[in-house]
C-alpha cells in the first residue's frame, strides 16, 4: 500500500535582523495594498492645484470615496489627469501638438488626500472637449485614479459635468454603457465647482458601484 499521508515540509524561515535594508538578510516581505502606505512618498504641497489661486474660471472638484460597507474611505487618494479648457494638452502626444496651457499655469495633474469623511479636492477648471476616433467628440471630462486601502492597482473613472447633456449623448465612452451606469460619472454643481462620489464595490451588478475602466 502507498503511503498517502501528509508529510511534513520544512518551510524557509529567516531570522529577524537589526538593521535597515543595506543590512537586513533576504527574506519575504509583506504583503500590501495602494492604501495607506501612499503616505510615505506620494504627496506633495502642491498637488491639488491644477492651476495656481485666482486663476480665471479655477473650479474645486470634489471626489468622495466610499467603500463597500457604505464607509468613507479616510485614507483614500486621488489623481486627476484632464485637458485644460481650451481642450489642449502641453504635451507633444496631443495629435494636434502642444498648445500653451488656457489659463496660464495651468497643470493637467492633481493628487489629493482624502479627509476624515472621504473626500479629497482639487482645484483645476473645466477642461474642453476633445477629438476622438473616427470623427467623434469627447464631452468635457476629467480622468479621475482611485488610491485607497485593500486596491492592489488604482482605479480609473471619468467624471463629466451636469450641464453639457447634448455632448453625452455622443460621447464615446458614455455612450459605450448602459443608461443606468452613465448618471454614475456625472458630478453634481456645487457653489464652487462639482462633486462626485465614487463608490468602490457594491455586490448588487445594479447597485451603486462606480464603472471603473481598463487603461
Amino acid at each position: 500500500m502507498t503511503d498517502t499521508s501528509p508529510k511534513n515540509t520544512a518551510v524557509p524561515t529567516y531570522e529577524v535582523t537589526p538593521g535597515d535594508f543595506t543590512t537586513a538578510e533576504f527574506g519575504l516581505t509583506p504583503s500590501q495594498t495602494v492604501g495607506p502606505y501612499w503616505h510615505i512618498g506620494l504627496p506633495w504641497s502642491d498637488g491639488p492645484d491644477a492651476v495656481p489661486e485666482g486663476a480665471p474660471g479655477r473650479i474645486t472638484l470634489r471626489v468622495t470615496v466610499i467603500d463597500g460597507d457604505r464607509t468613507p474611505i479616510t485614507d483614500a487618494m486621488i489623481e486627476t489627469w484632464q485637458a485644460d479648457a481650451a481642450g489642449r494638452f502641453a504635451h507633444s502626444d496631443d495629435p494636434r501638438g502642444a498648445a500653451e496651457p488656457t489659463p496660464a499655469g495651468f497643470r493637467a495633474f492633481g493628487r489629493a488626500g482624502a479627509d476624515e469623511t472621504g473626500t479629497a479636492a482639487v482645484h483645476t477648471v473645466k477642461p474642453g472637449p476633445l477629438p476622438a476616433e473616427n470623427g467623434a467628440v469627447e464631452a468635457p471630462h476629467v480622468n479621475v485614479g482611485v488610491f485607497a486601502r485593500g486596491i492592489l492597482e488604482r482605479l480609473y473613472t471619468r467624471l463629466y459635468f451636469p450641464e453639457d447633456t447634448d455632448a453625452h449623448a455622443v460621447d464615446p465612452v458614455l455612450t459605450s454603457l448602459p443608461e443606468s451606469q452613465r448618471r454614475k460619472l456625472i458630478a453634481s454643481k456645487t457653489d464652487d465647482g462639482y462633486s462626485l462620489t465614487v463608490y468602490v464595490q457594491d455586490s448588487d451588478p445594479e447597485g451603486v458601484e462606480t464603472p471603473f475602466f481598463e487603461l
